[in-house]
């Protein structure tokens, strides 16, 4: 009865529609019940809403993360008074995929409120919840907060290093070329490229240097994309010196 019950509540708010689903959920959170029979929800969909909430709740302590991680996901459907409680609880499972699906549902709710709560999870002994959490912080910001790349620097995941690498290129602030510099020098090629790209794109000149040494890196496919990218460089520059002697003429 459960697991079947299970899959109909999966699939219902696909034929309701979030809509439908949201302003029933928050009527029978909110509305005492004796006053149920003078709103325009049928009691029929108010009672449907509660059963599916309580379902959702009973997964979310399942033994089986798979279903544990199916009604976070559902929780995405519900105005955000009611899921964000419950899927910041879902951030301490002891299962990191079930921690990461929880704090990828839980940016899905735009909220200034979020940010801190998602900054705690910076510090998490998963990567990959430390990924997801450092996304989720950058889809909720309006600008980048380079005190929170500052502590990621010397994350010991490469592909959170890279991330770091890749958003200190997204645009010019204060303090990050020397962060740039450094990162450029990592110890991971992958991380090494990144920080390259950024300089490249924010800072060509003052870089310039630095690109001269990464002709020799040791890495052989990092040195070709060097190379190539110089390339690429020189041959705008040229373009643009063309351009503007075409224009004073």
């Amino acid at each position: 009865m459960t697991e079947g019950f299970r899959l109909i509540y999966l699939k219902s708010s696909e034929i309701q529609g979030s809509k439908s689903n949201s302003i029933a959920c928050e009527r029978s959170e909110q509305m005492p019940k004796e006053n149920s029979s003078s709103t325009s929800i049928p009691s029929s969909e108010i009672f449907w809403s509660e059963v599916f909430l309580n379902q959702i709740k009973k997964d979310l302590k399942h033994p089986d993360s798979k279903v544990r991680i199916l009604a976070i996901r559902s929780l995405e459907k519900l105005i955000p008074s009611i899921p964000v409680p419950l899927l910041q609880e879902m951030v301490s499972d002891p299962d990191a995929e079930v921690r990461a699906q929880a704090i990828s549902s839980l940016t899905k709710f735009r909220s200034p409120a979020i940010i801190p709560f998602l900054k705690k999870c910076l510090k998490d002994e998963d990567p990959r919840v430390r990924m997801t959490a450092l996304r989720g912080i950058f889809y909720q910001s309006e600008k980048m907060d380079l005190n929170i790349l500052l502590q990621l620097l010397s994350d010991e995941s490469p592909w959170i290093r890279r991330k770091v690498a890749t958003l200190l290129g997204w645009s010019p602030i204060e303090g990050q070329l020397p962060l740039l510099m450094e990162l450029s020098k990592d110890r991971e090629p992958m991380v090494r490229k990144a920080a390259l790209f950024s300089l490249l794109t924010l800072y060509p000149e003052e870089s310039e240097g630095r690109w001269v040494e990464a002709m020799s890196d040791l890495d052989p496919d990092l040195r070709k994309w060097v190379r190539d990218q110089l390339e690429k460089e020189i041959e705008r520059r040229l373009k643009r010196k063309i351009s503007s002697l075409q224009k004073q003429g």
